[in-house]
């Protein structure tokens, strides 16, 4: 094989092409227009995809905690069926505040524990009102359990929990609309339910996670807000491996179902009869939708770059055209079936990834314009760049195809009589 000759009939074949796509610059540019777009649309999805991604896992991070597991009647990460839920109520057992002391005194070690209530009610302060702010109702634990950053002041601590003080640990939002002036709130009062909860910290600022706002939320221990709602009909509760214990929470949880397994005379081999729920199993979840949406989105963003496939085929189905005296003539002196081929095939080609180099700029300055317009996470990797760039190659290589080979098929005497 004479790879001398083969590289000399590539290099004047893409030379060829180069020439011609620059002689005829607005028509090129043109016919790239719809790979452009293509490429640049496909970065653009796949960085939008990726980015929901990022801001699961770190709306799952402050909504639910990194390290945590939650227990309760019924948990789950995605929606359920009616059927599904009436199933899980009868089956399962009601978590109750004894359930939470068992489980100290058993296991208690080794995890962290706090009971997790949640309700909306109105919250006041002279004359100003936040309405239907989350009232969170928890034991001391939690702001080890997980990890709650209290930027001013402090959590209410385990002696004013047992002592049912009126504590409160208030969030961003909270803060500004009842704290208007500016100024530490702690030590300042608010009115949930008409009484008077004193602030001892407040909560750094969250944002919101899954389209709900993570700081117009209120901490109060759990025997204040027993207090004013009664012990209800169940709780869920939290828990998390000690730190220095350094178990993982697989193992936490683990041994925390084996102990309510027991309170429960839950038969071995039979399910458990009260629901888990893991970070793991809320990020697998939104892994899932989120490889659905690709699944379904980029497939039908490539079409774009089917379209400007064609837009290159029919192009150089008029380049043959125009071109058929040309061709003619270098067939007439010697040029070979396949040295056709390559120059009509070349010129497609260098368009098509020409188009993709020019989508794959556009789409990452767009997707920086726009993270930073909307202040919205859009991440460019690597496989979506690579996907773009293949298909439009791939595209190239398929709408020259066959122009190159109905320029290679044609007879010198007819093309050289052709005006």
């Amino acid at each position: 094989m004479n790879f001398a000759r083969i590289r000399y009939d590539v290099s004047s074949a893409f030379g060829l092409a180069f020439d011609s796509v620059r002689a005829h610059k607005l028509r090129s540019f043109l016919t790239l227009l719809g790979v452009i777009i293509g490429v640049a649309s496909v970065i653009l999805v796949g960085s939008a995809v990726e980015g929901l991604g990022v801001y699961a896992a770190q709306s799952t991070a402050k909504a639910f905690g990194a390290d945590t597991f939650l227990i309760a009647q019924v948990a789950s990460a995605g929606r359920m069926t009616r059927k599904e839920y009436l199933e899980k109520l009868r089956r399962n057992k009601e978590v109750r505040q004894e359930d939470v002391r068992y489980l100290e005194g058993v296991t208690g070690e080794t995890t962290i524990y706090s009971p997790y209530r949640q309700r909306s009610a109105d919250v006041k302060r002279e004359g100003a009102i936040l309405e239907d702010a989350a009232i969170i109702g928890v034991s001391a634990a939690m702001v080890q359990i997980r990890d709650i950053v209290v930027v001013e002041g402090r959590f209410f601590t385990e002696q004013e929990e047992k002592t049912r003080q009126n504590a409160a640990v208030i969030g961003h939002e909270v803060k500004a609309m009842l704290f208007p002036t500016g100024g530490s709130p702690v030590g300042g009062t608010v009115k949930i339910n008409g009484i008077d909860f004193t602030v001892t910290g407040v909560q750094e600022k969250l944002g919101s996670a899954f389209g709900r706002s993570l700081d117009n939320s209120i901490y109060i221990p759990q025997s204040a807000f027993t207090r004013l709602w009664g012990t209800g009909r169940g709780i869920a509760v939290y828990g998390k491996p000690k730190p220095e214990t350094r178990i993982s929470l697989d193992d936490a949880l683990d041994v925390t179902r084996s102990a309510l397994r027991t309170r429960y005379h839950t038969q071995p081999g039979k399910p458990d009869n009260f629901d888990t729920l893991t970070p793991d199993a809320i990020r697998g979840f939104l892994d899932t939708m989120l490889a659905l949406i690709a699944a379904v989105v980029v497939p039908v963003t490539c079409i774009s770059l089917v379209v400007g496939g064609i837009v290159i085929m029919n192009i150089m189905l008029v380049s043959v055209t125009e071109r058929t005296r040309e061709i003619g003539i270098r067939k007439a002196v010697g040029a070979r079936h396949s040295d056709v081929m390559m120059q009509v095939l070349s010129e497609s080609v260098l368009m098509s990834t020409a188009g993709g180099a020019l989508g794959v700029l556009l789409g990452a300055m767009l997707t920086q314009v726009l993270s930073r317009i909307f202040e919205i996470t859009l991440t460019i990797t690597l496989p979506y760049v690579g996907l773009a760039l293949f298909v439009s190659s791939g595209v190239g290589i398929a709408s020259g195809w066959y122009p190159a080979k109905r320029a290679a098929r044609l007879d010198p005497i007819v093309a050289l009589r052709s005006e």
